[in-house]
C-alpha cells in the first residue's frame, strides 16, 4: 500500500461527515488493515473504482450510527476475540451495539455499510453485492 492513496478518504473520527459519491450516496468501509480479508475486500473495490470512506475502528470505534445496522448482522461479533463466555451473555441487538461501542476489537472485518445496508466481507467478494 502506497503512503498516498486518493481514491478513498480515512476517517478518523467518530463523527461521520456525509461526503457525496455520487447522486446521494455514501459508503464506509470497517477496516483493519492488518487483516488479509479486509485487504482483499478492499482491493475489489478499489479495481472497480468504488470510492468509500475507510473507519479504521480498532483506532476510532465504531461509527455511532451504524451501531444498530451492525448489530442486526449475524456473525458480526468475533467469537475469537470475545471469547465464549461473553457470546453467551449476548441476548438482544442492544446487547450487541453495547459490547461493539465498549470493544471495537470483536467487530468481524471487513464490513461495508452502503445506504442504511451492511454486509460482512467473508468472503471478500460479499461487499460487491451492495454496490448494484
Amino acid at each position: 500500500m502506497s503512503a498516498h492513496i486518493d481514491w478513498f478518504s480515512v476517517r478518523l473520527a467518530h463523527q461521520w461527515v456525509d461526503v457525496n459519491h455520487g447522486p446521494g450516496r455514501y459508503m464506509r468501509f470497517y477496516h483493519n488493515p492488518r487483516c488479509s480479508k479486509s485487504r482483499q475486500a478492499l482491493e475489489l473495490l478499489k479495481d472497480r473504482g468504488v470510492s468509500v470512506d475507510v473507519v479504521r475502528y480498532l483506532e476510532v470505534g465504531v461509527v455511532e450510527e451504524d451501531l444498530p445496522l451492525l448489530a442486526s448482522l449475524k456473525g458480526i461479533v468475533r467469537k475469537k476475540e470475545a471469547g465464549a463466555h461473553i457470546i453467551a451473555t449476548l441476548e438482544t441487538e442492544d446487547d450487541v451495539v453495547a459490547l461493539l461501542r465498549s470493544n471495537p476489537r470483536v467487530l468481524e472485518r471487513p464490513v461495508l455499510v452502503v445506504e442504511g445496508k451492511a454486509v460482512i466481507g467473508r468472503p471478500p467478494e460479499d461487499v460487491l453485492s451492495l454496490l448494484d
